[in-house]
């Protein structure tokens, strides 16, 4: 006799799995599109490549795609000590790693530029050396940085948790110097989940408001991001404006994200 699941079957199951999405996901962005579509070709190639918008794409992306490689780097540092070694705090500062996500954005952004702006502790330590954090371009991939951190380190941290420790010594008993097992061991089983919180770091990072407009300073054509400029559009009654706008961040940063995830795909099948 058939055994009978405890969820119901794959018809039903697939049916409510594409009513949420489609509620949730593909028809808000449908009508973001068909939003968008009301000012016709002309009038969105117009919208999305003012100078103003374009240098705010530049700062958008740029920052987003610094702030990702930076936690690229030392997120894998911190996963790495986090998992290799035990020493005194080490519960505190893993906690700590979560603390983007818990603290509310409005926060982390006022934090951020009190302490480095002139006159905080930070920035009063700086400023003397010619290096202007807050209100700057700057102070956009510092707050970048710090919201993306946590996504890195934990795609990373359940993969060095489940490597095998034999493969380290295999290596080193072949005469392989620690930078060779390293490089040659340890970082291709690491890569594609780096990949990944790369890509989830950026992908944070582009839609990312709260942090940022406390610390940028919101001067157009410097320090402006795109995610203000849909907010004061909104403001100003320009739906079809901001449409236009959200729907050019959501074309380049699926065609980023897409390239990202082939390069994790091409990774995987190298090393299968």
């Amino acid at each position: 006799m058939k055994q009978r699941g405890v969820l119901p079957g794959f018809s039903i199951t697939l049916g409510f799995t594409v009513l949420y999405l489609s509620l949730i996901v593909l028809i808000p962005l449908s009508a973001t599109f068909l939003k968008a579509g009301t000012l016709g070709w002309s009038g969105f190639w117009s919208v999305i490549t003012e100078p103003r918008v374009l240098a705010s794409y530049k700062l958008t992306f740029g920052a987003s795609l610094a702030g990702a490689l930076i936690n690229a780097v030392f997120g894998l540092l911190v996963a790495w000590v986090l998992v290799r070694y035990d020493f005194y705090g080490k519960k505190l500062i893993d906690a700590l790693v979560d603390l983007p996500f818990a603290l509310p954005t409005a926060v982390a952004g006022i934090s951020l530029a009190t302490l480095y702006s002139n006159k905080g502790w930070i920035g009063s330590l700086t400023q003397p050396l010619g290096l202007k954090i807050a209100y700057t371009p700057l102070g956009v991939v510092l707050a970048l940085t710090f919201i993306g951190l946590p996504f890195v380190v934990r795609t990373v941290q359940p993969i060095l948790e489940d490597f095998e420790a034999e493969l380290e010594e295999a290596a080193a008993s072949l005469g392989a110097s620690r930078w060779q097992t390293f490089r040659l061991v340890i970082f291709p089983a690491l890569l594609p989940a780096l990949l990944t919180g790369f890509a989830l770091a950026f992908a944070r990072a582009v839609g990312e408001y709260g942090s940022v407009i406390f610390i940028a300073g919101n001067i157009p054509m410097v320090s402006e991001i795109t995610p203000l400029l849909i907010i004061t559009k909104l403001e100003q009654y320009d739906y079809a404006g901001a449409t236009a706008l959200a729907v050019s961040m959501l074309v380049v940063s699926f065609t980023l994200l897409l390239g990202i995830n082939a390069l994790q795909r091409w990774s995987q099948l190298r090393r299968t």
